[in-house]
């Protein structure tokens, strides 16, 4: 009976194969029908609704009958990396962007717009206090942890069961979510240069905002003097935000 460890384990292993694609993969033989047909659904089920809660957008967005057929084509072909169920909304995401096909275009940018308040509601972070007093330029620059830029392909905050289109517009859409201090996350929209500026700051804390803005010139072939005005104008409403600051003890 040396090998009966071996025999459970592959035992084990073709049973979770049918439960995750019941269709394409056959029960092990010798297993009750009618009980495996009751794990098969409860699992199912349980991650619908887990994933449902998640991305209540995107179930309005395709409509219930294709979103219960993408969750299936998920659970079938995705082994899961993590335990546990804050983790899943995450790796469904990850999965979304690299399939080569989706219900509707629009849907793994979707998806991360609505998980993005998902992750900052669990950051173990401080936002940053408001400042006043610096000077932007001249500052070293850091983004607060609890605030994120974003900019998509898709007016992803508009997008829903009545404003579906199946191709995006011709400029991208720049936003912010934040959570403030008393827990609440909110969403703002941006412009497509006030979202890049914040996303450089955050790819390259400890430059200074004259760094910043130069570089986001550079990389939209603006004139940097005719950008400097109100990009300065912007990084004060971005510092008496809180949305980025100055770094403590940075020369």
């Amino acid at each position: 009976m040396a090998d009966a460890p071996e025999r459970l384990r592959a035992q084990q292993h073709a049973f979770t194969a049918h439960l995750r694609d019941p269709q394409q993969v056959p029960a092990p033989p010798d297993l009750d029908p009618r009980r495996v047909a009751v794990y098969q659904q409860l699992l199912f089920n349980n991650l619908l609704g887990l994933l449902g809660n998640g991305f209540p957008v995107c179930v309005r967005l395709l409509g219930e009958p294709a979103w219960a057929t993408l969750v299936r084509h998920y659970f079938a072909s995705h082994h899961a990396r993590t335990p546990l169920f804050t983790g899943v909304a995450a790796e469904f995401v990850q999965w979304l962007q690299a399939q080569p096909a989706l219900p509707h275009p629009a849907l793994a940018e979707l998806a991360h717009y609505e998980w993005v308040e998902t992750d900052l509601y669990q950051r173990a972070a401080e936002p940053l206090p408001p400042a006043s007093g610096c000077d932007p330029l001249q500052v070293p620059l850091r983004c607060s942890p609890l605030a994120w830029p974003l900019l998509y392909a898709w007016p992803v905050h508009r997008l829903g069961a009545d404003d579906a289109p199946m191709a995006p517009p011709p400029e991208p859409t720049g936003l912010l979510v934040r959570r403030d201090a008393d827990g609440v996350v909110r969403f703002a929209q941006l412009s497509p240069l006030a979202a890049h500026l914040l996303i450089l700051i955050e790819q390259a804390p400890g430059n200074t905002g004259q760094q910043q803005l130069q570089q986001l010139a550079l990389l939209h072939h603006l004139d940097a003097d005719a950008l400097a005005g109100p990009g300065t104008q912007l990084l004060q409403q971005f510092l008496q935000a809180g949305v980025i600051g100055p770094i403590p003890g940075a020369a």
